[in-house]
């Protein structure tokens, strides 16, 4: 590039180019505008470009960059369009690249794994009129201070870990066009100002935490413009909006608060009693999980800290933030917040906080032996009733996971220890550390993704395809239900000392069905059906020998589908939302015939 010091424009759009920038684009004194989108560019945006005090335009999105954003940018004082988006950028947005910099007018640092907060001078910006950090992993309150930016027309904040409110000096941006703050955990009213925007033509809500009643005016009245679906504590609207009716009454009960600010490394040592083995509530591949208390408001919660000397756990910690990010489901665990920082030594430190699940793991209710259970406050398995409600629950999360995201996403770690129960004894699937998505094509319906990658999950519970180098599919998260089903209601883990060779659970149930199987359930379910005492009890009744026959042939039913799903050639299983659909009728039925509890 030596040989062109007069070169002011290059123009390498939509390309296949691929390597690195040069370094030595820093010394093209004349360069003042850059277009490189749509390649598949690589290395770290060099720090040279900080070189280019006449660069207007620098366009680097949709390549496969990485490394931080270089605050060098923030020496280009004529930079009025920055693009970088659809990268794997990681780091925080430094103060440095916005208060040093006003001459901002369009900036898009979407769709990257940026962390942290976003800075409070952003409100310096007082030329912008096209802001976009959505998809990233930004945490902490959305700064008041964008209200000073009154020239902005978009604004897009969707798909990150924002908390707090909606700031009220965001009244200010009366000539804003598109908002979206989707898919965040925003809590509090949505703000009545809104409906005085006179140029909003684009709001979208959708997907927080928000409560209280819609507003009726401005651009509420229209119902394909503005989202607020997935908040389920709001009311009111437009019809179009299908919300219960308000009922202004105060409640007692205390909810769990998502306004957290525990995001610091402090806090949650502050939190766990100094990350106290006492704490300690569970050990998973790329770390552990600890309970913690926020002082505040008095809120348990569930702290998982990476160990990062683990190899893949900061992957894993970056993938498990993409997938939770984008996913709301009753029947996910929620995630609340994300720390990013050091600790006392200065180490990498990176945890995710979650909902606190009181009932523990599924793992702890079907093999309490092996457990820490206190038995003198929980029962000692569960009961038929909760089994079947706790499958479908799983089976919902995986068709919301394959069918209803707008990325499919499969888990690749679906077992007991994965899925947690709340107070309700509802199963939420949890851990996506492992998790992959899977980007719909026209030709088959999803893209490939192979899982030579490290996906190789849980031995027993991972799809024999994925062994053979298969990419990682839906109907891998298949085969797991089906042997988490079939492990639910025998009671025996497929990696059990009685499987080996050619033996294993799917076989070992197969074999049994339909005549044997009441000799291959957990005894514990027989027991509570009266089968212990009918089996030596010469003078059945009728009534008894009814229910009997029903529990028989439920109990066929539901490890029948758990056999179908788990079945070696792919070809053969069920997808996930026939299996879901097959439960809720075994369910439903049951609840007719006054069988379930």
């Amino acid at each position: 590039m030596e040989n062109f010091p007069n070169l002011e424009i290059i123009w390498l759009s939509g390309n296949h180019f691929s390597g690195l920038i040069p370094p030595e684009i820093g010394r093209l004194p004349k360069l003042y505008e850059v277009y490189m989108e749509t390649n598949s560019l690589t290395g770290n945006v060099p720090s040279s470009v900080g070189n280019l005090s006449r660069l207007t335009n620098l366009h680097l999105e949709d390549n496969n960059l990485q490394g931080n954003i270089p605050s060098t940018l923030s020496q280009c004082p004529n930079l009025v369009n920055l693009t970088l988006g659809g990268n794997n950028l990681t780091g925080i947005i430094s103060q440095e690249l916005i208060h040093l910099s006003s001459s901002y007018v369009y900036l898009d640092l979407s769709r990257n794994h940026l962390i942290g907060f976003l800075p409070m001078e952003v409100g310096q910006l007082i030329n912008l009129e096209h802001f976009d950090v959505s998809g990233n992993l930004l945490s902490g309150e959305i700064p008041p201070s964008l209200g000073s930016c009154k020239t902005i027309h978009y604004l897009d904040l969707q798909e990150n870990f924002f908390q707090g409110t909606i700031p009220s000096d965001l009244s200010s941006l009366r000539g804003i066009e598109t908002l979206s703050l989707a898919r965040n955990n925003l809590s509090g009213t949505i703000p009545k100002f809104l409906e005085n925007f006179p140029f909003l033509q684009s709001l979208n809500l959708s997907y927080n935490n928000l409560e209280g009643m819609v507003p009726m005016e401005g651009i509420f009245r229209n119902a394909t413009a503005t989202s607020v679906q997935g908040n389920t504590k709001l009311c009111g609207g437009i019809p179009e909006f299908q919300l219960p009716k308000c009922e202004f009454r105060h409640s007692s009960k205390r909810g769990l608060s998502l306004t957290l600010k525990l995001v610091s490394y402090q806090n949650l040592l502050k939190a766990t009693d100094g990350f106290s083995s006492a704490n300690l509530i569970g050990m998973g591949s790329f770390g552990s999980v600890y309970k913690g208390l926020l002082d505040q408001c008095e809120t348990t919660i569930a702290i998982k800290v990476l160990n990062l000397d683990r190899h893949g756990a900061a992957k894993s910690f970056i993938a498990e933030c993409e997938a939770l990010k984008n996913i709301r489901h009753r029947n996910l665990v929620k995630v609340l917040s994300a720390c990013s920082g050091f600790d006392y030594r200065g180490s990498d430190f990176k945890a995710l906080i979650y909902e606190f699940m009181v009932n523990g793991s599924l793992e702890e209710w079907l093999h309490p032996a092996q457990t820490s259970i206190d038995t003198n406050q929980r029962p000692r398995s569960l009961t038929f009733s909760q089994r079947l409600n706790i499958a479908i629950d799983v089976a919902m999360a995986l068709d919301y996971l394959h069918h209803q995201c707008h990325v499919p996403i499969v888990h690749c770690d679906l077992k007991p220890s994965n899925v947690l129960l709340d107070n309700d004894m509802i199963g939420h699937v949890g851990d996506f550390g492992l998790a992959r998505f899977l980007p719909r094509t026209l030709e088959d319906g999803f893209g490939n993704q192979s899982s030579s990658i490290g996906v190789k999950g849980t031995i027993g519970y991972t799809p024999p395809e994925y062994g053979m180098g298969h990419e990682v599919w839906p109907q891998g998260d298949v085969y797991s239900y089906g042997i988490l089903l079939l492990e639910m209601f025998t009671g025996k883990r497929p990696t059990g000392d009685m499987f080996g060779g050619s033996s294993n659970l799917y076989n070992f149930v197969k074999a049994a069905l339909p005549e044997q199987v009441l000799d291959i359930v957990d005894p514990v379910l027989i027991q509570e059906k009266g089968e212990g005492e009918m089996s030596g009890n010469q003078h059945l009744t009728e009534a008894s020998t009814r229910i009997r026959m029903k529990v028989e042939e439920s109990l066929v039913s539901i490890l029948g589908v758990g056999v179908a799903c788990s079945a070696d050639m792919p070809g053969e299983r069920l997808d996930i939302t026939d299996a879901m659909a097959e439960m809720c009728r075994i369910r439903n039925k049951l609840r007719a015939d006054k069988m379930l509890d």
